[in-house]
């Protein structure tokens, strides 16, 4: 097996994606996945939410299995309406932990589980099927992290494979370098406006270029992140010396490296010069509907959000301190600051970013999906327009279905919340 490994890893004609379901694939293993192949691979890594994961829970007591197929390699997380915002919830959050403990399943609770798994588990060359649908974020550290439904989670804990088709694959290659408050979130934007929201429909993204190489770590689990708006089954940033880098200071080691052939295949190519890119904004209600900030700047606000698992790491709460230093929050607006967990909490906390939020007037909450979900700790009222961090602007998506959810980066929703209505961050930096 290792030979074919090798073998597989040397082609030149396969793509990340065909590359690492080959070497997974057990349905017929030796043998090489293509584009379009229906294969059975096995799993290093499932997860689910307190969103998907009662539901896999009562599939998986259906299914009368006794027993996980490996409880070290599924992670529970109780991360969507954390703490509980009702009895209902509270007896769903009961449920997984009695599971948890019945099958001996690690369950963490108060990290946003993307977070949470790029910090302790991901590594590049596992492949991971998560319960919620912006699993793809892992992608960020060279792994193959697909969303998958709840009922198909309790099959993969039962038998620790999956079956799937091996997608085709978009690459995007991104040159230049971004101008001045201009960042990942916008780029991200940019991209579903060029794709669509169904433009990578169970496509695999291949972020790559000189610009890839220059973000950070956090910048690129946006792009990863966003990816499933429009509609990529993977989203894969190959590692290179700075993912390494990372995985040292966590004590992780990489699983596999895979890096696409030269002469792969692809279903397009998009090569995108960032050089002249402004900041973007996602008008309601779809993630594509993406403006200029010219065009949407001066929309009154009530709330705007920084968190969730596109936007809640520590650099994102680091430019939204730099713009709201010394500054205060528009009366009557809502300024909701959410880290993406405690580890992002902590470090916020030692370092005075969270001192300088607080006094420009912005509200912390613990680490929680909840605003972003429309559970608790941000919901919009009737008529209300918030300016959000977050990956997703659907009629009701954070409440009442009259409100307005703007997608825009950390930096436009903190000059936003000063300014009391959308607006251009490039003045405050």
């Amino acid at each position: 097996m290792n030979q074919f490994k090798d073998e597989v890893s040397k082609d030149e004609s396969l793509t990340f994606s065909e590359k690492i379901l080959s070497i997974k694939r057990v349905d017929q293993p030796g043998k090489k996945a293509f584009a379009g192949d229906i294969i059975v691979a096995s799993v290093d890594l499932s997860m689910a939410t307190d969103g998907t994961g009662p539901l896999a829970i009562k599939v998986f007591n259906e299914m009368n299995v006794e027993k996980v197929w490996n409880p070290e390699k599924i992670i529970l997380n109780i991360d969507h309406t954390f703490p509980p915002s009702s009895e209902q919830i509270a007896n769903l959050h009961k449920l997984m932990r009695e599971f948890s403990i019945k099958h001996k399943i690690p369950l963490q609770e108060g990290s946003i589980c993307h977070q949470y798994l790029l910090e302790k588990y991901v590594t590049p060359g596992m492949l991971i099927a998560g319960a919620d649908s912006h699993t793809t974020t892992h992608g960020a550290l060279g792994a193959f992290a697909i969303g998958i439904g709840s009922s198909e989670a309790a099959a993969v804990w039962a038998s620790g494979e999956i079956w799937l088709k091996v997608p085709k694959t978009i690459k995007i290659v991104f040159e230049g370098k971004l101008p001045k408050g201009v960042f990942a979130k916008d780029l991200a934007l940019e991209i579903v406006k060029i794709l669509g929201v169904n433009g990578a429909n169970y496509k695999a993204i291949e972020y790559s270029g000189s610009l890839i190489h220059e973000f950070s770590i956090s910048s690129r689990t946006t792009l990863t992140n966003m990816a499933a708006e429009a509609g990529a089954k993977a989203a894969i940033i190959e590692a290179d010396k700075k993912t390494l880098a990372y995985l040292k200071s966590t004590e992780r080691k990489a699983m596999l490296l895979i890096n696409s052939g030269k002469e792969a295949e692809y279903e397009k190519i998009l090569n995108i010069n960032v050089n002249d890119l402004a900041p973007r904004v996602a008008a309601p209600y779809k993630v594509d509907n993406v403006k200029s900030i010219e065009e949407v700047e001066g929309i009154p606000i009530n709330q705007a959000f920084l968190g969730s698992c596109t936007n809640g790491r520590l650099e994102d709460l680091e430019v939204a301190a730099e713009i709201v230093k010394g500054k205060k929050v528009k009366e009557g607006v809502r300024f909701i600051v959410t880290p993406a967990s405690k580890t992002v909490f902590n470090e916020a906390l030692k370092n005075g970013i969270l001192e300088v939020l607080i006094e420009a007037g912005a509200i912390i909450t613990n680490p929680t999906c909840g605003a972003c979900v429309g559970t608790h700790l941000g919901v919009l009222g009737d008529e209300e327009v918030c300016i959000s961090s977050s990956n997703r602007n659907f009629i009701g998506r954070m409440g009442s279905k009259t409100s307005k959810v703007y997608l825009a980066s950390p930096a436009t929703v903190a000059a936003s919340a000063i300014e009391g209505a959308i607006t251009d961050p490039r003045r405050f930096l």
